[in-house]
């Protein structure tokens, strides 16, 4: 059961990386980025959406949050 938790554990965090780095790619800054990334009730797409719309990264974190 141990790598079971482990591989799941191991899983979230490549995910929370991944999504980080799209974020940060989209123009978020590093803490925005972390503070989005954190946060898998936040739709990834809809947030870089925002920001291709012309929102400001700023702006996009607080609608979002």
């Amino acid at each position: 059961m141990a790598n079971w938790a482990e591989a799941a554990t191991h899983d979230a965090v490549e995910i929370e990386a991944w999504r980080r780095e799209q974020l940060a790619r989209a123009g978020f800054s590093p803490r925005q980025a972390e503070q989005l990334a954190a946060r898998p009730d936040i739709d990834l797409h809809a947030a870089i959406e925002l920001v291709e719309r012309g929102c400001k990264p700023a702006l996009a974190l607080r609608i979002l949050l």
